[in-house]
């Protein structure tokens, strides 16, 4: 497995790294399942593990703790903090109080004393960025976490914390965590160019776009809306849809050029996403031992020009056509009164 460094903090991290969303309730429940998947990856040349307070409500990261036992100092270890993690007002956001409880909570679960890299889960508009990064460079300076990142965050945020950063003489987000995929290309126009302006490392996340570049869902086979994430989000992946109908036009097309040169569609997804020269490392967040062992398969594929040429005339550059879920929305777009002026100030005379 080849390693990158890690948004300019000298950290070597392998260019998969194993992501634990499905840990616990939500995916795998059988703790000692799930650790075998983390040797697994250990022992492939994995050294990167992603986790996050939220997944499972904190039980990932006590397996991932629990699975680390004995080899911790050989792991880069990163979880996140932002969503709520229990009743009331101030557990959850990005505050300076949350912050520096929920970091206290996470390393009690990891069972371990340091975080390697300590992520922002998602924006927070009622803290000021400001007192973010104070807290965690103060965590930095108090030896708790190594560095910090962000996940999620819209381009004009990340370059809001990076002024914001140099001129109160903080530390810096070093990392992003956004959502890429061959169906997923938007942060192509903005994210990835204004992390690499800042040197910033790049963990992706869901490069098989929910599990639409499995393979498992075709056009004109029958989808079933009960089970799984079509259950969650059944407008995302309904072919009586309009709406959907490029994405299952996509896939399609995407099989036939994986069959074409030899590979699965879910190791052309994979492989697509580390090509990118902004991307430092792509998440893998299989629920089984059997789906991490497909996934790694595919880790010596090399996508030539031609093949990269093809996937941009299926799914031009910087297009969405399948938005991943739980992507975070600005409130220039979810809130109405942000677009819209009070009626009596809306004409033009």
């Amino acid at each position: 497995m080849r390693h990158r460094v890690l948004g300019g903090t000298g950290i070597q991290v392998s260019v998969h790294c194993l992501g634990t969303m499905m840990f616990g309730a939500v995916g795998n429940p059988d703790h000692d399942d799930c650790a075998r998947i983390v040797h697994a990856a250990l022992d492939r040349g994995v050294n990167f593990v992603d986790t996050a307070d939220m997944y499972s409500a904190g039980e990932s990261e006590v397996i991932v703790g629990k699975a680390l036992r004995g080899r911790r100092d050989d792991v880069v270890l990163a979880t996140k903090v932002h969503f709520p993690m229990g009743e009331g007002p101030n557990r959850g956001g990005n505050s300076r109080r949350w912050v520096v409880r929920a970091v206290e909570d996470s390393l009690r679960r990891l069972g371990t004393d340091w975080i390697d890299l300590y992520q922002v889960h998602r924006p927070d508009h009622t803290t000021d960025v400001e007192e973010t990064l104070g807290a965690l460079t103060d965590l930095v300076r108090a030896g708790k976490i190594r560095a910090f990142g962000c996940s999620t965050f819209p381009a004009e945020e990340i370059v809001e914390a990076q002024h914001v950063a140099e001129r109160r003489a903080l530390g810096r987000f070093r990392t992003e965590q956004p959502p890429y995929s061959i169906l997923a290309r938007g942060i192509e126009t903005a994210v990835l160019p204004v992390c690499q302006r800042y040197g910033m490392g790049v963990l992706v996340w869901s490069p098989l776009a929910s599990g639409f570049l499995t393979g498992r869902y075709r056009q004109g086979a029958a989808v079933d809306l009960t089970a799984g994430r079509p259950a969650r989000t059944p407008a995302r992946f309904d072919p009586a849809l309009p709406g959907n109908a490029a994405k299952y036009a996509a896939v399609e097309e995407l099989v036939a050029l994986a069959e074409e040169i030899g590979c699965s569609l879910p190791e052309l997804a994979v492989a697509f996403t580390v090509a990118h020269p902004a991307v430092t490392s792509t998440i893998l967040g299989p629920r089984t031992l059997e789906q991490l062992e497909g996934l790694l398969k595919g880790a010596e594929l090399v996508l030539d020009d031609a093949v990269l040429d093809r996937i941009d005339e299926i799914v031009p550059p910087g297009t969405n056509l399948y938005p991943p879920d739980g992507v975070w929305s600005p409130p220039a777009l979810t809130d109405p009164s942000r677009r819209r002026r009070p009626p009596a100030e809306r004409a033009a005379a």
